[in-house]
């Protein structure tokens, strides 16, 4: 598939602008994406930083107010038992140290005392023992006012709760040390809670396990002061993935942080259960990944804080950093193809202007070469050099040719270009018919005029070419004054032998209708012989120098009908091959059976009256003349020359009847021989 060097030249400009494009865009959607992941990297640091603070300053606070209690104990300044002053000491600590959530005393006889906040509007003490109401745990509830606390109401309820079967209690009753420990055994409460747990003995002797207790809603409640990106959150997951904290500003001790709510939260638990899961490979102190929840891509990071296994987990939609990415890419995208569309269009304007349309009018002179019309060839401006010294090339081919072509037939150049025939020497054989056409008397008439018989001439030969060209014939050669053409190739003419009747025909009344006469005065004459058959056709030469023409018996017959028209005084005369191929489209009249110069046989010769479609009546002076031939034929010479005379009569004279009479009238003296066959002997070409 072939395409116009415009549009090609247009594509590869268009396709360079697209390619550029694609690659400036690639780059700058990929230092983008790369800018916005180091931008998420740095939020999270900063998060997990933050994170590990609070989580750092929440878990020394709960071992400060551990040490401060116990030292009271030890120091024995207060005595476990005390439970007025047990009450102060808790409470205060409670106060100073707003994340705490309990502080809690178990004793080995399994009493039990604590300090719970109650969110940030109040606290409450409870207290199990058995001089309390056969063991019910007594709650003695207070609110907070400005500076001071007030009692609200006190309650009892039963419980079965017994500190000694609790891990914080059970754990460290026996231990050397105070340590962290997974405290969800609270009374009336299943909260995730951490406890800082140790046994406190005061002058060597145990009195029991104290621990400071934080609920996880504490954490949650930090969680949701912070947003990462805007649009994201933090979580914090213990050892194992499970989400313990989750964002919510309003958790605390009375409110449970909203967990499992929000596709955030699910992307979390996602992210803990591959990451950090019983079914997962464990990843590394750091590890991120990417989670799709709900069709919607989220940027997971889990960062460790260093204490109790546990890690914060930021979850942040890529579409918080990389939604106005994408709009700007989009919009980009948008600006870039209306540049490209832009660009293309101006190139495609450009380059029909400069190099298109300028060449297209080279090409179409040098299909004007191609085609022989060589004069309407002119050099071409181009603002490329290059189209410039091509069109100026082409215009200086077409000068050389438009001299030379008049040295070849251009009719005939054009058909063996477009027929695709080898320029090498051969040929093939092909039914065609050849013509021949001389100028009666041209031999004295060129000793008469010298030089001067040379516009005559060009005359003349310019109006046989338009007739043969107008029908379709190859014009072979001009020999003196005479010239040669055929038809049938190198084109193939099923209708070759009525095309050259035709252009036999207006070839004569083209040269009339010029009006040439020779130098007294009379109208030029000219003789045309025309015959049918097979001939050899092609390229006849050496490799140096060919000429496309036709070789053999028909076409040599065609030669010497051209010059039988001396004898009978006639204009055109047709061989029997042309008769039998034209039929009925053309009107004859059989001349006579003729043994042409270098035959010994004879022929039936005719002579071409007119094409059937142009003959306005019957021509009474044919039948007259066929009638007497048939008679002359028949040895009946005297009825033959009364016909000729009849036929002579009636056209008003006729060269051909004439001759044919004096044939008749010499017979008829002196009658021909016994094996005489009627056949006309021509004993000079």
């Amino acid at each position: 598939m072939r395409i116009n060097v415009g549009i090609a030249v247009s594509l590869l400009v268009a396709f360079a602008i697209g390619v550029s494009t694609f690659v400036v865009h690639s780059l700058w959607w990929t230092t983008a994406r790369g800018n916005s992941r180091m931008l998420a990297a740095e939020i999270n640091s900063q998060i997990a930083d933050t994170v590990r603070i609070e989580v750092g300053l929440t878990l020394r606070s709960a071992e400060a107010a551990w040490a401060a209690v116990r030292t009271i104990f030890v120091q024995n300044v207060i005595e476990t038992r005390q439970a007025d002053k047990r009450e102060f000491v808790f409470l205060s600590q409670l106060q100073a140290q707003p994340n705490i959530s309990w502080i809690m005393f178990g004793w080995e006889d399994g009493d039990f005392f604590a300090a719970h906040r109650l969110g940030d509007g109040g606290l409450e003490m409870i207290e199990i023992d058995d001089a309390i109401r056969d063991r019910m745990l007594r709650s003695d509830r207070y609110i907070f006012i400005p500076g001071d606390i007030q009692f609200e109401e006190r309650s009892f309820t039963p419980t079965d709760y017994d500190p000694r079967g609790t891990g914080w209690f059970r754990d460290f009753i026996g231990s050397d040390g105070p340590d962290w420990v997974d405290a969800q055994d609270l009374p009336g409460t299943r909260k995730e809670a951490y406890a800082f747990a140790g046994p406190v003995d005061v002058f060597r002797r145990r009195q029991g396990v104290l621990a400071v207790v934080i609920e996880t809603d504490r954490l949650s409640r930090f969680l949701g002061t912070l947003q990462p990106g805007g649009f994201g959150a933090a979580f914090i997951l213990d050892a194992d993935g499970k989400v313990i904290a989750a964002p919510d500003p309003n958790a605390d001790e009375i409110t449970p942080a909203r967990m499992g709510e929000g596709a955030l939260f699910e992307v979390a638990k996602l992210a803990g259960e591959q990451l950090l899961g019983p079914s997962s490979t464990r990843s590394g102190p750091d590890a991120a990944t990417r989670i799709v929840s709900g069709g919607v891509p989220h940027a997971v990071a889990l960062t460790p804080l260093g204490f109790y296994g546990w890690r914060v987990a930021t979850v942040i939609p890529e579409s918080a950093f990389l939604s106005e990415i994408d709009r700007t890419l989009m919009r980009l995208i948008y600006v870039l193809i209306g540049a490209v569309l832009v660009a293309t269009g101006l190139a495609i304007w450009l380059v029909r202007r400069v190099v298109s349309t300028p060449l297209a009018r080279i090409v179409d002179d040098l299909n004007k070469v191609e085609r022989f019309d060589v004069e309407q060839v002119e050099p071409r401006k181009s603002k490329l050099t290059e189209l410039s010294d091509l069109s100026a090339a082409t215009a200086s081919m077409a000068a050389g040719l438009s001299a030379f072509r008049k040295y070849l037939p251009a009719d005939l150049v054009r058909m063996l270009l477009a027929e695709g025939i080898n320029t090498q020497p051969g040929g093939s054989m092909k039914q065609i018919s050849v013509l021949f056409c001389d100028v009666a008397g041209f031999t004295g008439l060129s000793e008469r005029l010298g030089t001067k018989i040379i516009p005559l001439m060009e005359t003349y030969f310019s109006a046989a070419s338009a007739a043969i060209t107008r029908h379709e014939g190859t014009i072979d050669k001009f020999i003196g004054d005479g010239l040669m053409a055929f038809w049938g190739a190198p084109r193939r003419n099923s209708s070759h032998a009525e095309n050259a009747c035709r252009a036999a025909l207006d070839l004569v009344s083209a040269v009339a209708a010029t009006g040439i006469k020779d130098d007294a005065g009379r109208p030029l004459r000219i003789r045309i012989g025309l015959n049918s058959g097979e001939a050899l056709v092609g390229n006849i030469g050496s490799e140096q120098r060919l000429n496309y023409t036709a070789l053999g018996d028909a076409v040599n017959i065609a030669s010497r009908l051209e010059g039988a028209n001396k004898i009978y005084g006639t204009t055109i005369l047709i061989g029997p091959e042309t008769r039998q191929a034209a039929g009925g489209k053309i009107v004859v009249r059989e001349l006579d059976t003729l043994a042409v110069f270098g035959r010994a046989e004879g022929i039936v010769v005719f002579e071409l009256i007119a094409m059937s479609d142009e003959l306005e009546s019957p021509r009474a002076w044919i039948n007259a003349y066929e009638d007497g031939l048939a008679r002359y034929r028949q040895r009946d010479f005297d009825a033959a020359i009364a016909a000729f005379e009849r036929a002579e009569a009636e056209r008003g004279g006729d060269p051909a009847s004439a001759v044919m009479k004096r044939r008749a009238a010499a017979f008829s003296v002196a009658p021909p021989a016994d094996d005489w066959t009627g056949v006309a002997i021509a004993d000079a070409k």
